[in-house]
Formats: C-alpha cells, sequence, structure tokens
C-alpha cells in the first residue's frame, strides 16, 4: 500500500493518472471552503489548467471553520495531494490525483498570512463555495442579514484581523486599494440562484458598514461572476477511504469520490484575468441565468423532493428513490409539470433530455449519496431551491401540488420521533417549534417568515400544504405522491 505523497507519485499503479506539473505551480486562486465538491469540481478543471501548462493558477485553499483543521492537517500530510475517483453509471471507476491545491491556510492559525495571500498582486480570482448560508443573505428580503459570531465580530472591531471569509475578503480588498493593486475577482461556485449577484451583495453590503467609500471602489472594480456549478459529490466516508485503498492502492486519508457527470458554466466577467477554462471543458457564456434556473430548479431542488418523501418511505439512498415506482414518478411528475413552465429556453439543452439525464444520474447506485446529506441545512436550500418554483407557479395560476407535499414531508420528517435522521440545520430549533405546532394548527410550518417570506399569506398554498399533510397521514408517503401525480 503506497501513502499519498509526492515522492510516492512514480510508485503509484498505472491505473492512477498523476500530475507532473507539481514543481513549478505559482498561486493565482484563493478558494474558501474546501471541501468535497471544490476538490471534485473547481479543483479538477484547474488541476487541467496547470496540466496544459498554464502553471500560475494553483489554489491556496483557506479555512476558517473548526472542522477545517482536518483537511489542514490531512492535506499537508500529504503534500497537498489527494486522490479523485470518479464513477460511470454503469459502474466503471476512473482515479487521478489532483495536484492543483499547492497550500493550505487555516486562518485561525495565522490570520496575518491570510490577508497577505489576498492582497497579494498574485492573487487574480478568489473563489468560494461556502453554502448557501455562507453570504448572510436573508432569503426573504434579499438583505445582507449576518448573524453568525464571526462576521459580527469583523463588523465591530476595529484594527483586529479579520475571522470571517466577508471579512477577509473586504480587508484584502482594502489593502489592494491603498496599495494601488488591482482588486482580484470573486467568483461563487456555490448552488445559489444568481450566486455572482448574491456575493456582490455580500461584499459590499459588509464594506458599507465598515467603510462607504471602500463599498464604492468594490462596486466600481470587483468583478462577481455568476456561475453554474454541477457534480454530484457524496461525502467521504471511511468505506470510500477503504474502497480507494483496495481499488487503486493508494492510502488516502481524504479521498474524493463522484460521479463521472460535470459541467460548470461560468459568466465571462473577470478583473484580472482567467485561466482558459474553455480549453478544459468550462462553458463560458454571456449570461448564466437559463443554465443556472435549469440546474438548481431541477436538480437541487429535486433532491429536496425526493429526501423527505423518501426517508418516510424508509429510504436510505438517492438510487433508492428511484427503485420506487411511485416516488420516482413523482420526483419526475415535479420536474415536467411544476418546475420546467418556469424556465427560460437554455441554449443548446433540450430541457426533455435534460430531465432524463438527471433521471438516470439519481437512478444510478454506483454512487450512493444519502438522502440524509440531501437534506443538511433544509432552511437555506429550500427557499433557494424549491419556494421560487412555487412563487412563480402561484404567479402564472400553475400547479404547487407536488411542493406543498414536499413541504408537509419536510414538516413531518422534523417532527418525527421515530426517524433515525438527525435534524441538522442551523435553524434547527426554530424549524422544529413550527413543525411541533403543525400538529394542531395544520398550516402552522408555513408561518415562518425566515423561510417563508410573503409565501405566509398564500391561502392557496396554505390549502394545498394542508390538504397534503391529511394525505400523508391518511395514505402514507408512497399513495399520496400518487395521489398527487395522477390528479395534477
Amino acid at each position: 500500500m503506497t501513502c499519498l505523497s509526492r515522492r510516492a507519485l512514480a510508485t503509484l499503479p498505472v491505473s492512477v493518472e498523476t500530475p507532473t506539473y507539481r514543481d513549478d505551480v505559482q498561486i493565482g486562486i484563493v478558494h474558501f471552503g474546501v471541501g468535497g465538491f471544490h476538490r471534485s469540481h473547481e479543483a479538477m478543471y484547474v488541476d487541467r489548467i496547470l496540466a496544459a501548462g498554464h502553471t500560475d493558477w494553483g489554489i491556496c485553499g483557506v479555512g476558517v471553520m473548526a472542522g477545517d483543521t482536518r483537511m489542514r492537517d490531512v492535506l499537508e500530510s500529504q503534500d497537498y495531494l489527494y486522490t479523485l475517483v470518479t464513477r460511470d453509471t454503469d459502474g466503471t471507476t476512473h482515479a487521478r490525483v489532483i495536484g492543483s491545491i499547492a497550500d493550505f491556510l487555516y486562518a485561525p492559525d495565522d490570520p496575518q498570512a491570510v490577508l497577505d495571500q489576498l492582497a497579494a498582486s498574485t492573487t487574480r480570482i478568489v473563489s468560494l463555495t461556502i453554502t448557501e448560508g455562507g453570504y448572510s443573505i436573508n432569503d426573504a428580503t434579499g438583505r445582507f442579514d449576518p448573524s453568525d459570531p464571526d462576521t459580527l465580530h469583523d463588523l465591530t472591531c476595529g484594527g483586529e484581523l479579520p475571522r470571517s471569509v466577508l471579512g477577509f475578503i473586504t480587508a484584502a480588498l482594502a489593502r489592494r486599494r491603498s496599495l494601488g493593486i488591482f482588486p482580484f475577482t470573486v467568483m461563487s461556485c456555490d448552488n445559489i440562484e444568481h450566486n455572482g449577484s448574491v456575493a456582490r451583495t455580500a461584499v459590499t453590503a459588509f464594506a458599507e458598514r465598515k467603510d462607504p467609500a471602500l463599498a464604492a471602489w468594490i462596486r466600481d472594480t470587483v468583478a462577481f461572476p455568476s456561475s453554474m456549478v454541477d457534480r454530484i459529490t457524496p461525502v467521504t466516508t471511511t468505506e470510500t477511504i477503504g474502497t480507494v485503498a483496495a481499488t487503486f492502492g493508494v492510502e488516502d486519508q481524504w479521498p474524493v469520490q463522484s460521479e463521472s457527470f460535470e459541467q460548470w458554466v461560468l459568466e465571462d466577467h473577470f478583473t484580472l484575468g482567467r485561466p482558459p477554462f474553455e480549453q478544459v471543458g468550462v462553458q463560458i457564456v454571456d449570461d448564466v441565468e437559463p443554465y443556472e434556473l435549469m440546474k438548481l430548479r431541477l436538480l437541487n431542488a429535486s433532491h429536496q423532493v425526493m429526501s423527505y418523501l423518501g426517508i418516510l418511505a424508509g429510504h436510505t439512498y438517492v438510487h433508492e428513490v428511484f427503485d420506487d415506482s411511485d416516488l420516482d414518478a413523482f420526483v419526475m411528475s415535479y420536474m415536467r409539470r411544476e418546475a420546467t413552465p418556469t424556465l427560460r429556453p437554455v441554449p443548446g439543452v433540450d430541457l426533455a433530455r435534460y430531465r432524463t439525464q438527471l433521471r438516470e444520474r439519481f437512478a444510478s447506485n454506483s454512487i450512493r449519496d444519502t438522502l440524509a446529506r440531501q437534506i443538511v441545512n433544509a432552511s437555506d436550500r429550500i427557499p433557494k431551491f424549491l419556494l421560487p418554483v412555487a412563487c412563480e407557479q402561484l404567479e402564472r395560476g400553475g400547479s404547487i401540488d407536488h411542493i406543498a407535499l414536499v413541504l408537509a414531508a419536510w414538516c413531518t420528517v422534523i417532527d418525527s420521533e421515530d426517524l433515525d435522521v438527525p435534524l441538522i440545520d442551523g435553524r434547527g430549533d426554530q424549524l422544529l417549534e413550527f413543525a411541533r405546532h403543525d400538529r394542531d394548527r395544520p398550516g402552522a410550518f408555513l408561518g415562518n417568515s425566515t423561510i417563508f417570506g410573503d409565501l405566509v399569506t398564500s391561502t392557496t398554498l396554505h390549502v394545498a400544504y394542508c390538504a397534503a399533510k391529511q394525505a400523508l397521514h391518511e395514505h402514507g408517503p408512497r399513495t399520496a405522491a400518487r395521489l398527487v401525480t395522477a390528479t395534477t
């Protein structure tokens, strides 16, 4: 067995692709949020960029959360290398050691080092996968509304070094402005509608509270391109680690496994240039929105559509939902009848074919993605993926019966004491309180204005939700889903 390191690359089995560019890589990108998705997606594309000879675009990862210490330790011990294993729908696997992360800084260890790297003139892009909730934007109002301690600290502190992502970005831009260094691009890679605009709102609103002149400079000079990212990437488990070791002979403490499918659609708007992404499979476009809406409202929303009913039906994995004919039909019916009518035409994409392709990806048992993973921080995901579909369908007089049943199932999962599914959500206590009120007052769950915004006053949604909750209680998840599919 070979422990992963630069020295060991030459000894790895021929079935494992390895990088050949490591000696002369320079950092051009700083990335906040080095998790599984970043390592299966952006870091993989940058690996291809470096392999093509563009070695000034290496990545420096940055962690700001307590849990990032393990990523720091693992990457340091492996010379910042890791194994990416991709699986085709037929189960065929491919492995490559990715070398695009050239360094990793854990911010609490040395915040000055993070600030120095961000302010360096060689840093041209700062990219983000900080989750939907990391931008501190209120889903109901669209305004900057921070609540996490680190962001609040950075807004009120004087000369102290930053602790939060927004604090670091803003402080670095302030330094670059004072030194006459042109600003870097801020590139969001999170699953958020208009993610570039969301990042712009968060950074400029943060800066406005610290220094209005800086905020004006950011608005005038910093690029915030929007993007659509897609690759299903389950959480790495001990089983994943063991499989990589047994199959490929690589002892990697934190490999990444993902589906073979990959997509990145990126707006061509950068302040200090960009890598030649179009040469390595990225779609560079002028308008990301049609692709973005398609992916968020079909793929990401469908993860929410399938998960709660799937959990109530006793399923653990995504592919099991699509072995269940009632739930399979329900998810596909949602995509066709409620989501698709809210989309714009997507250049070069047949939406019917895209829906079929999504089903093929979901139904593959080679990835074994869990439903439990899909519902982590659902109070951030549902308002961004599913509720915009409900709002547009209500405006156009379309069906919301699928969405109503999903919301009823969400409430039921939260309130259930029999399910072995932990409630992992930053608003968990709040959700649980509203779900318990819903027992005696059906529809009370929809009264949570933090989640539902203006939808709290929708009589149509309230009526559909109460009917769905009753059907779920009387008939169970499969029959309730079948009734919606048959009658919508």
